[in-house]
């Protein structure tokens, strides 16, 4: 179930008091579906750009009234819980509907655009005191470009500071349509090397890195968006290495060079396991543990002097560190967490 056009749209949620996608308090519009497969995604709810449903075991009661309602008989019960066939389900939400527990939930709702901007208005008053706004996420964006470029225009109209989160992964055509109703852009810079980034994402970079150079002559141009921000995950095993780094900095200094504000280094994190299962999946990133604090800050050094400003490269997530007795323990970028030693 889809309900794109120019006037509505899919959208995976709405997370408010966000500071982490761009400046200040900042609402983000998550829409549903993304052009890549990132076999790290951490939002895997948000590839699909169909709406889909997922159980939830701490919130069940046992009632069975979402195998009832089912009219696919795509849920049982079985040993653990509901099982959902995913070959089956059509994302009717007959059984979210029926859920008295809301255990049964749906990732996804469509939007019509007359709604979803007085909803994300609600915030505005944040958004002004803090130097926020609405940041455009995904997934991916560009793939609902009409509904996207109405959102944004709606949201220049009311005089909200706006942000478009991408991948790159669309047509110049369409990002150019968008950009100049963006104030800013954070754009995903994930592997510099093309072959490496079709094993780990699905695609090819090729698009991406001539969409990021064509974005800088855009900036230059028109002086709009104003600002650029590129993100790259730190994946222990795929991005997180000193080549990727140093391979990604030489592009950024060639491609965008003095446009570039920032250049985050985003640690790989595993609270996102629950999702994979709740959408009977496997992740191959389960057992995978957090970067270590050395690691992060070599990595870090990395990027600063791969050529890019050094000023501009930070680091955000959790990482792991020890205490004074060697144990290993998770706390934010790099502030190291004092514990004892009993």
């Amino acid at each position: 179930m889809t309900g794109t056009s120019d006037t509505s749209g899919t959208i995976l949620r709405i997370q408010r008091m966000s500071t982490e996608d761009g400046p200040g308090i900042r609402s983000t519009v998550f829409f549903k579906g993304c052009p890549l497969s990132c076999v790290w995604c951490h939002n895997p709810e948000s590839i699909s750009p169909m709406i889909q449903v997922h159980w939830v075991a701490t919130r069940c009661i046992g009632c069975r009234s979402c195998i009832e309602a089912c009219p696919e008989k795509a849920l049982r019960s079985g040993k653990n819980g509901i099982l959902i066939d995913r070959q089956r389900c059509t994302g009717c939400l007959k059984c979210t509907g029926v859920c008295p527990s809301t255990a049964m939930e749906a990732y996804g709702r469509v939007y019509a655009l007359d709604d979803l901007v007085p909803e994300v208005l609600k915030d505005k008053v944040y958004f002004e005191k803090s130097g926020g706004g609405v940041t455009l996420s995904g997934g991916e964006p560009t793939l609902q470009a009409g509904f996207c470029l109405g959102l944004l225009r709606a949201l220049k109209e009311q005089g909200v500071h706006t942000a478009l989160d991408t991948c790159g992964q669309c047509a110049w055509d369409t990002l150019a349509t968008l950009l100049p109703h963006a104030d800013m852009v954070l754009y995903d810079l994930k592997v510099v090397d093309t072959g490496r980034h079709r094993d780990f994402t699905g695609v090819s970079n090729t698009r991406i890195l001539e969409n990021l150079t064509r974005l800088g002559g855009f900036m230059k141009e028109h002086h709009r968006p104003q600002r650029l921000w590129v993100r790259t995950p730190l994946i222990p095993g795929c991005t997180a290495t000193e080549g990727n780094l140093r391979g990604i900095g030489a592009f950024l200094r060639n491609s965008v060079g003095q446009l570039l504000d920032r250049w985050e280094l985003c640690a790989f994190n595993n609270l996102c396991l629950h999702k994979y299962e709740g959408l009977g999946l496997d992740w191959q990133f389960r057992g995978t543990g957090l970067l270590g604090r050395e690691e992060a800050q070599r990595l870090a050094a990395t990027a600063r002097g791969s050529g890019v400003d050094p000023r501009i490269v930070h680091l955000s997530g959790a990482f792991r560190l020890e205490d004074s007795c060697g144990v290993a323990q998770a706390g934010p970028d790099l502030h190291v967490i004092k514990g004892g030693c009993a």
